[in-house]
């Protein structure tokens, strides 16, 4: 059986892996130094909330209309294409001075430029590394992920005090520009689908809706993954929560770190287990994500703060097996499309959760909407999970 050394030695993993790690650390630097500036700025946390909200909501339109493109083309040439994109509008928004709707507008373009790119990678990943060793490439491309989530992160709130907001977002841009570089030199070129879709896009998007709604195990998955609108609150109020507790721009970087780092452990565990205890433990790790939030009602200080949201980033690793199972239930001429209307449901999910948190937290103190936030949490993964359940995937995973 292959293992993870196998991984090490092929070439195109190792590009698509480093590609994607330099670009998620800038972008974690870019998310950290908007959420900062826009809240020095207006000292609003439902801005500040709608900011990050951003970051999420261009799914709704980019993963059903922009996602098959990973159908229609070459995928290493979507993905170059989409980093290229995503270059020259980070540097757009690095100009000194612009309104806040301005780099508002362009953040969204930045989105959904990244709606492409993600389908095609997700769509690439099966045919890199294809039989046993596809889990094993998601497990450590997740986990590497998360690790370069704690490094932007944690630096983010320290590039940001050294170096100001501007320059960060160009570092964020010549990451990206990197990316492209590594892919467009280290992975194979590989033609479109073998049964590439010549329908127009509605009825593209017709038939991927039907292909994921239709499907019990399908729609169990995409629940799941939908309950992070819940917990992931925490990130989104990241700045006005440390200002509560007095800890600054440092906390903010920290409290997103802490969310980060508790994914990577969780997903280096749950990644250890066979299949069939991975599918058993998903849905009672997603209720885990949100109950660990719960606590944040008693407004504890930064330390014990920063182990909650640990705690529930740890949990939230069942993305990981949900994610896994997912892609590998769909055809590959339609996978680009299922996973771009998947990631839709679950962006918007977020994106609303952030919204909503924002306004509640403008006339509700921000420590018991995060609270509140993880206790409705608690019963919409109870829900999900009965979904999965009833989808007969209880049964399955017992075998």
């Amino acid at each position: 059986m292959p293992g993870y050394r196998d991984l090490a030695r092929d070439r195109e993993f190792r590009a698509l892996v480093v590609a994607h790690v330099v670009s998620v650390a800038g972008d974690q630097f870019a998310r950290v130094a908007l959420t900062v500036h826009v809240y020095d700025r207006t000292a609003s946390a439902s801005l500040t909330a709608l900011t990050y909200a951003l970051t999420f909501l261009p799914d709704l339109i980019g993963g059903p209309l922009l996602s098959g493109l990973a159908d229609r083309f070459a995928r290493k040439e979507v993905m170059v294409a989409a980093d290229l994109v995503r270059t020259a509008l980070l540097l757009l928004m690095a100009i000194p001075g612009l309104p806040l709707w301005v780099l508002a507008a362009l953040l969204v373009l930045v989105q959904l430029a990244g709606a492409p790119h993600g389908a095609a990678r997700a769509a690439l990943l099966p045919q890199i590394l294809p039989d046993q060793r596809y889990p094993m490439g998601q497990a450590v491309l997740g986990t590497l992920t998360q690790a370069a989530q704690v490094a932007g992160f944690v630096g983010g709130g320290a590039l940001v005090t050294l170096l100001g907001p501007a320059l960060v977002l160009v570092a964020d841009a010549t990451t990206f520009l990197l990316a492209a570089l590594l892919t467009g030199v280290f992975l194979l070129d590989r033609p479109a689908p073998k049964s590439p879709h010549t329908r127009a896009w509605p009825a593209d998007l017709v038939g991927g809706a039907r292909l994921v709604w239709g499907d019990r195990r399908l729609r169990a998955l995409v629940a799941l993954a939908c309950v992070s609108g819940f917990y992931i609150t925490g990130e989104a109020l990241a700045a006005p929560y440390s200002a509560q507790i007095g800890a600054g721009p440092t906390g903010v970087g920290a409290i997103f770190g802490a969310y980060a780092a508790g994914a990577t452990a969780g997903m280096l565990l749950v990644a250890r287990l066979d299949e069939r205890r991975q599918l058993r433990l998903m849905p009672w790790l997603a209720i885990a994500a949100c109950a660990v939030l719960i606590p944040a009602a008693l407004r504890p200080g930064l330390l014990v703060s920063v182990g909650l949201f640990a705690l529930s980033g740890a949990a939230s690793a069942y993305h990981l097996v949900a994610n896994t199972s997912f892609v590998r239930s769909v055809p590959d001429s339609s996978r680009g499309q299922a996973f771009g209307l998947a990631v839709t449901a679950l962006r918007v999910s977020q994106g609303l959760g952030v919204a909503l948190a924002g306004v509640a937290a403008e006339r509700i103190a921000v420590h018991l909407v995060i609270a509140a936030a993880g206790a409705l949490g608690v019963l919409a993964a109870g829900g999900a999970a009965v979904v999965w359940w009833v989808s007969g995937s209880r049964s399955n995973a017992s075998r």
